[in-house]
């Protein structure tokens, strides 16, 4: 028997919702934001997070700048109820922060929580019990009302001890886990007979949270679902209306997105995605795509390394190099490419500009990376990712004709080793292809004479033998050019030429490239000094040299 047998699933029904509203909306404001880290993502994983690793979290997600962080479930844990207890015996929450705990709908549950929030200045309770079709029908084995009963008796439950702890700020929410595999009738009949225990208030919402549990449809269908929920549910003026998406498609943010459009209000979610199975939604891509569409995520990921190291040794899981915005290689091209875009791009980019740059949808230096990061060459990479290296790192800006030359060096070396080639090594093969070379041509002394047109004097040594040499021309470089084609017989063709200062300072060395015709063959040379005079003849001696190399080995 093929195990890999698609026919024993099913389609979801999508909901009937021809009028829906949010494929027009767009995200303009942030949603308010819940972090579960420390809870849902804590319970996810293989080792639970240790004292010391919740308190170093909690710290980062406070700077971070949530105002709602789900710190546990204290009844269902000794050491959830300890970290609870801990920060609100040491006074460690800000007074802009409030703390969730979870409890299910269970009596001896709900008295365990507000036990373990007692003295805390605000807190929300978030109920839940399981509402779908399969839940009802296999794990509780009870009818709707049997479901609602449940939920009904432990919101009186947590009223109850609220009104038995007035001197905390206590706020309500309602879970219908599951809710993605729940009648949507259903789903806001029982979160209908909850508020009627709770009777909320404009100014004293309660938050109705709809969890997408298991991701069972495309993200557009979460989307109608929240949308007729947020239609037909009571209270609607007095709710605070809450997602909460897991990834089991891979599409927990979109499906958040799709929803916050749909009429949501409030997103829980954890840094990176951490969650049951495949993960909730990932905050850290959600803010950041609101952040890359100029609006404000409230939430500050300016240094994502420390975000990316703390998170990975609290939960001690890797944070993928691919990762949205947060990954090592997500600001890095390899493809020449990309590469050239890039480096165009940001070669005319002004501070204050508004960003628009090839293949990167936001600024690098926002979160704390550099453009050192950006480009990286490999044998798939091509002139504009070795000219962006040797530029912002070295300071040569390779005029095009080099850089085609050069990349073909450097991308056969990467060829050759089957590897990266790092900053450092693309410097030492043009150092070893360019400026040092086997038998250069070493300029001794010269003079320059003008009288109409300009006439060198001087010598050269090659080899240990000095050459005179002397020659006319309208330039300088003319004149050098006819000293040495008299002096070696040869025919010279300048067919480049560019120079620049490697610095901005006032004593900067300049830096010559050119290229040289001879023989059918061409040469470049290239060579640094204080003086761009110097620089210039230097680097019309490497190319000759090279020449002249060449031609003595034909004639060995």
């Amino acid at each position: 028997m093929n195990r890999y047998d698609h026919s024993k699933y099913k389609a979801f029904t999508p909901v009937a919702l021809p009028d829906r509203t949010w494929p027009d909306k767009v995200i303009t404001q942030a949603p308010t934001w819940c972090s579960v880290d420390l809870r849902d993502g804590n319970q996810a994983l293989i080792e639970p997070m240790s004292v010391a690793q919740k308190r170093k979290l909690w710290e980062l997600l406070v700077d971070v700048g949530f105002k709602e962080i789900e710190i546990g479930f204290p009844a269902a844990s000794q050491p959830d109820y300890d970290f609870v207890r801990w920060l609100i015996e040491e006074n460690k929450i800000p007074d802009d922060v409030t703390v969730q705990v979870l409890t299910q709908a269970r009596k001896h549950l709900i008295d365990r929580t507000y036990e373990a929030l007692k003295g805390a200045k605000r807190a929300i309770i978030h109920m839940y019990n399981s509402t779908s079709i399969v839940q009802r029908k296999h794990v509780f084995k009870l009818d709707k009302q049997g479901i609602i009963d449940i939920a009904v008796n432990g919101a009186r439950e947590v009223l109850a001890g609220a009104r038995n702890a007035p001197e905390t700020h206590w706020r309500f929410q309602y879970s219908p886990e599951s809710f993605t595999g729940t009648e949507m009738e259903f789903a806001v009949e029982i979160c209908d007979a909850v508020n009627d225990v709770w009777q909320p208030t404009p100014d004293n919402k309660v938050i109705i949270n709809l969890p997408s549990t298991v991701e069972m449809a495309t993200p557009n269908v979460y989307a109608d679902q929240i949308e007729w929920f947020s239609r037909h549910v009571k209270y609607r003026d007095s709710i605070i209306l809450s997602l909460h998406t897991h990834n089991d498609r891979g599409c927990g943010v979109a499906a958040s997105e799709l929803a916050l459009m749909a009429g949501a209000e409030r997103v829980e979610g954890t840094l990176m995605g951490n969650g049951e199975r495949t993960g909730n939604l990932d905050v850290v891509v959600m803010a950041m795509n609101m952040y890359s569409q100029g609006v404000d995520p409230k939430l500050d990921f300016s240094d994502m390394d420390r975000i990316c190291a703390v998170t990975k040794e609290c939960t001690q899981i890797d944070v993928h190099p691919r990762h949205p915005y947060a990954g090592r290689l997500v600001f890095t091209a390899f493809s020449g490419s990309h590469q050239d875009a890039i480096k165009k791009c940001l070669d005319i980019y002004h501070e204050g500009d508004t960003w628009d740059i090839a293949y990167l949808p936001i600024d690098p230096r926002d979160i704390g990376r550099t453009y050192e990061d950006v480009v990286r060459v490999n044998s798939q990479s091509g002139k504009g990712g070795v000219a962006y290296v040797m530029d912002s790192k070295y300071g040569f800006q390779l005029p095009r004709w080099l850089q085609i030359e050069f990349s073909r060096i450097v991308q056969k070396a990467a060829e050759d080793s089957g590897q990266e080639i790092m900053p450092e090594q693309i410097w030492e093969l043009f150092r070893k292809q360019y400026l040092e070379l086997p038998s250069p041509l070493l300029l001794k002394t010269f003079t320059i004479e003008k009288a109409g047109h300009e006439t060198i004097k001087g010598s050269i040594e090659l080899e240990g033998q000095v050459f005179e040499i002397s020659g006319k021309g309208a330039g300088m470089l003319e004149a050098f050019v006819d000293a040495l084609e008299s002096t070696f017989g040869m025919d010279l063709q300048i067919l480049e030429y560019g120079e620049h200062a490697l610095s901005q300072s006032s004593s900067a060395d300049a830096v010559t490239y050119l290229q040289l015709k001879y023989d059918g063959r061409r040469y470049t040379g290239i060579a640094i000094d204080e003086d761009i005079v110097t620089s210039s003849v230097n680097a019309l001696l490497n190319a000759v040299s090279q020449a002249l190399h060449a031609r003595r080995k034909e004639a060995a």
